[in-house]
């Protein structure tokens, strides 16, 4: 007061305090954390009913039965950041290998099923492709014509599995080329090669979805299409490219089970959505998209399996999986809502 009597001026206003950093990021890396206790748990549990649930061998075979379904779920995630879904996947899951079967597969030796058109050296090429082209059209019907996701997914989750039907004629491709089954056949420093390339994938994921623009921008577009839009984000050429990539980790799953089988089911993929939703949603991801990491997705697979594991080991009967993936996400949404405080459309 003093000092603005004797100089006539105005003292400069006082900067208010500092505020501590936005709790947003460390809440974010609690949830990341939240279905960890829950692991541990059935952890326990399954050694409880039966002690080789934690052996070396069970373990192991825990995390190859995930790593196909796991790398799905990371396809899932990304679609789901930016707001859509992509139904489709579980049947890019079983064409793409199927496809690359058809036109590499001599037929001489598979009863007429293959055309033997293609050299083996194509045939993972081929899975690939046919997984861009799938996601590069669905977003040109989500994208470029302004479709409702959700309905041109599921009409494409059907074209496929008729188009895979179709071109097996409801049969199973088998004599695969050794360039399709040594991903999923293979193992590396004694452990399965699809571990090493699910895991693989989900540090790619976290790195990219958490520490770059292109993360930055999945998120953006999930939390609020029309700011990013407006803060200079191209959201269509992002969304364009997550369904595509995708779609192309869709292919790679299947080609990791088709390793691991020896052979392309006519069904390969079939119902798989549901474990794959399953694992989403309580891995933490929001169907209202802008929310959820990639560790959180991995989370949740392996939770969803391990239960699964346990509940093999005890003796249920694998008719119940069903059950449990639908019971799985009911819960997981009742949380997401008691917790997020915000409804979900």
């Amino acid at each position: 007061m003093s000092e603005t009597l004797s100089t006539g001026k105005a003292s400069p206003p006082v900067p208010p305090p500092t505020r501590p950093p936005s709790r947003h990021l460390a809440i974010a890396r609690l949830r990341d954390l939240a279905l960890v206790p829950a692991i541990v748990a059935v952890a326990i549990v399954g050694w409880i009913i039966s002690p080789v649930f934690l052996s070396t061998d069970n373990i192991i075979n825990v995390l190859q039965s995930m790593s196909e379904i796991a790398i799905l779920v990371l396809a899932q995630t990304i679609v789901l950041i930016t707001g859509k879904m992509d139904l489709s996947l579980e049947s890019t899951f079983g064409l793409a290998p199927g496809i690359a079967a058809w036109l590499v597969i001599d037929p001489a030796l598979t009863r007429g099923l293959g055309l033997g058109l293609l050299p083996e050296v194509w045939a993972v090429p081929v899975v690939l492709l046919v997984g861009a082209l799938v996601g590069a059209f669905n977003g040109l019907l989500i994208v470029r014509f302004g479709l409702n996701g959700f309905i041109v997914t599921l009409g494409m989750l059907i074209i496929l599995r008729g188009l895979l039907t179709g071109i097996s004629g409801g049969q199973t491709f088998f004599a695969l080329p050794g360039s399709m089954t040594y991903l999923g056949s293979t193992s590396w420093f004694g452990i399965p090669a699809s571990i090493w390339v699910s895991l693989l994938l989900f540090a790619v994921g976290v790195v990219v979805l958490g520490h770059t623009r292109a993360g930055r921008a999945l998120y953006a577009i999930g939390g609020n299409a029309d700011a990013a839009r407006a803060a200079g984000i191209r959201t269509d050429r992002v969304l364009w490219i997550a369904l595509i990539v995708a779609s192309v980790l869709a292919a790679l799953a299947g080609l990791l089970i088709s390793g691991r089988l020896a052979a392309v089911p006519a069904a390969q993929g079939d119902g798989a959505i549901f474990q794959v939703f399953a694992a989403a949603v309580i891995g933490g991801v929001s169907l209202n998209g802008g929310k959820g990491s990639v560790f959180g997705a991995f989370t949740g697979v392996l939770l969803l399996f391990m239960i699964i594991n346990v509940l093999t080991l005890a003796g249920v009967p694998a008719q119940w999986t069903n059950f449990l993936n639908g019971a799985v996400i009911l819960v997981a949404l009742v949380v997401s809502r008691i917790t997020g405080g915000k409804a979900q459309t």
